[in-house]
């Protein structure tokens, strides 16, 4: 795969790096990512002047729905939640013929049916800015702090959070769960708020994850 491989050195070369210019989220949730439209126009057109194509071959998807009411001064309401995960299989195609298989993780979350173009497109863009290796903006925290100490830290706050609070039911908890994630309340609130047991923690931050993920695709 001698031409394929220097197409792919060649994009390597072309792209140095590729800037985090889209503002995502406000307040204590605010930071910088990439636009998809920046990736496929930056790389893309470096493919195009280098012979290469990337076509999705394969598809794996996985959606879970989650609903819940909502009360509000007009009545019950119904709300839900999808969150789809998809992994792709992709093949990067040379001009010569001479091709090679990648693949894309991605996860999306929506109300109604758009879970499933997010998880797509973000699995395209990792899957290309992976591919040819190219950096985006500055490193993130998650490459400057060892994990070691992010447990301590994730440690000290759970022990501090469990004096004089009141605890949460399963039903209070899914209902603060279900406002979490339609934006009318905060993780954060929760846990100065209650009292929470290590399951609720673990799916409080896998639920602000989920959210966080869903709105770097924005």
């Amino acid at each position: 795969m001698t031409k394929l491989t220097e197409a792919i050195l060649a994009v390597m070369e072309d792209v140095k790096g590729i800037e985090k210019s889209m503002q995502v989220g406000t307040g204590k949730m605010q930071y910088k990512g990439v636009p998809d439209k920046e990736v496929k126009k930056i790389i893309g057109t470096s493919m195009r002047e280098n012979g290469l194509i990337i076509l999705p071959i394969k598809i794996e998807p996985k959606t879970e729905i989650n609903r819940w009411e909502v009360t509000d001064n007009y009545g019950v309401k119904q709300k839900q939640s999808v969150f789809t995960e998809v992994l792709v299989t992709y093949k990067l195609i040379h001009s010569s013929g001479e091709s090679i298989e990648l693949s894309g993780y991605g996860q999306g979350v929506d109300s109604q049916d758009k879970g499933a173009g997010k998880a797509t497109t973000y699995a395209l863009k990792y899957a290309l800015l992976y591919a040819f290796l190219v950096p985006t903006g500055a490193i993130d925290d998650s490459d400057t702090t060892h994990s070691n100490d992010i447990n301590k830290a994730v440690k000290t706050v759970k022990k501090s959070l469990v004096v004089n609070k009141a605890k949460l039911d399963k039903t209070r908890f899914d209902n603060a769960m279900g406002q979490i994630k339609i934006g009318k309340y905060s993780g954060d609130a929760m846990k100065v708020t209650f009292e929470l047991t290590e399951e609720q923690f673990q799916l409080l931050d896998e639920l602000e994850m989920k959210i966080k993920e869903d709105v770097k695709e924005k």
